[in-house]
This record gives structure tokens, sequence and C-alpha cells, in this order.
């Protein structure tokens, strides 16, 4: 598939078949995604790769801690609750899969599930958990080339028919993970990708999120034209 097809048709699936997916398929994945641009060559990424039971378990507690009431206890300092326009562009998605999913505004007992679903990693078959040498913090740059990778997994996947969804909820307790996953202390989680065979059949894996026009966000500066 040609790489800007690949980019316009790629989305978020937060709806997976219940279908395992083969660990040569996860390899071939890596394999593309590694060649994402990293600075100096310094390829700060580690890749935990979770299935069955240790998933299953990761899942389980992250649920149950955060629909407990616990508190976040991440790896990486969050940027709290987001305002202004960038709050707008996250209440608008919102609508969107709440829309699809038939979630009326005063359903909150069906409002609260669709949250533990993200805390259960949408339910996929695989997790990707991704984290970087603890000894580069801090720094944004590191950051960035996790964020290269991560985007080549999710390209490399939806390129072999695999959707996937980048999803910060499912490692809310990084410290849940890192026991479960085995993950060096000297590494630091960032973040973790969901990953399956699309479920066609799921409403909310059809929804698109909007992005703003070029002119919104984009300057030229010294072209002639």
């Amino acid at each position: 598939m040609e790489f800007e097809t690949l980019v316009q048709s790629r989305r978020s699936v937060r709806g997976f078949r219940n279908e395992p997916v083969p660990r040569a398929v996860i390899e071939a994945i890596i394999e593309s995604a590694k060649r994402a641009p990293s600075s100096m060559n310094t390829q700060p990424w580690h890749v935990h790769v979770l299935t069955g039971h240790p998933l299953e378990e990761v899942r389980r507690r992250n649920m149950a801690e955060m629909a407990g009431g616990a508190k976040v206890k991440r790896d990486i300092i969050s940027h709290g609750e987001y305002q202004g326009v960038h709050r707008t562009r996250q209440v608008d998605i919102a609508k969107k899969l709440f829309g699809a999913m038939g979630i009326a505004r005063d359903d909150k007992p069906m409002r609260q599930d669709w949250v533990l679903r993200g805390f259960r990693q949408f339910d996929a078959p695989v997790s990707l958990v991704l984290t970087y040498d603890r000894v580069l913090d801090p720094g944004a740059v590191c950051h960035f080339d996790l964020g290269a990778l991560c985007y080549g997994i999710v390209l490399a996947a939806w390129d072999r028919g695999l959707g996937s969804v980048i999803n910060g909820q499912g490692i809310m307790r990084s410290d849940i993970v890192r026991e479960v996953a085995e993950i060096p202390e000297d590494e630091v989680i960032m973040t973790c990708v969901a990953m399956g065979y699309p479920d066609d059949g799921f409403a909310a894996n059809a929804v698109r999120s909007d992005r703003e026009h070029n002119h919104q966000f984009v300057r030229y500066v010294g072209f002639a034209d």
C-alpha cells in the first residue's frame, strides 16, 4: 500500500475480534517500525509485547484500581486536564464516539463502561508497551523518538490488516504494568499500543477524528507565492 493511502485510511480501532495475533506478524511490524528516525541514531526505545495471561492480569488490575478511585501513577509527567481548544477537540471526538455507540449524554452507566474499556485496553488481544531508557531523562528528544517508533508501529500494523489504538488509559498504573511484564526500573513506561484484528461490526471503529485545515496551523515562510 502506498504511504499516502496508508496514512489516509488508517484509523484508531476500539473494537477487536477475539482472535490471536501471531508472534511472527508482530515481529514483522516491529522490524519495519524500527526504521523510524532516531536522534543521533540513539534508538532509546524498548518494546514489551504482552498477550494471554500477562495482558489479562494488567487489564484486570489496572481497571480495578482505576474504577476503585485509585490515583493515576504513570511514569511520565501528565499534562493534567485539557483546556481551551485542546479540550474542545477532546470533547468533539468523544461526542462522535458516543454517538456512534448510541450512548446518550445522561447514560452514566454506559459512559462509565466506555471509560472502563479504555482501562482494559479495549480488550485487544495484544498490547505493545513502549519504554525508553531512563538515563535519557529529562528531555523531549527521546520522547520524540518514541513517538516516531509508535507511529511506525501503527502504520505497519494497519498495512498487515491489524488495527490499533495508542492507549495511555491502559497503563494508568505503570507500577502494575512494570510488575506483571517485569520491566526493568531503568526503563520509563511511556505508553502502550493496543492491537488486534478489527471487528468491522463495532460501530466506533468507523469513527474518524477531524483534523484542522492546514491554514490553521501551518505557516509558509519565504515562498514567492
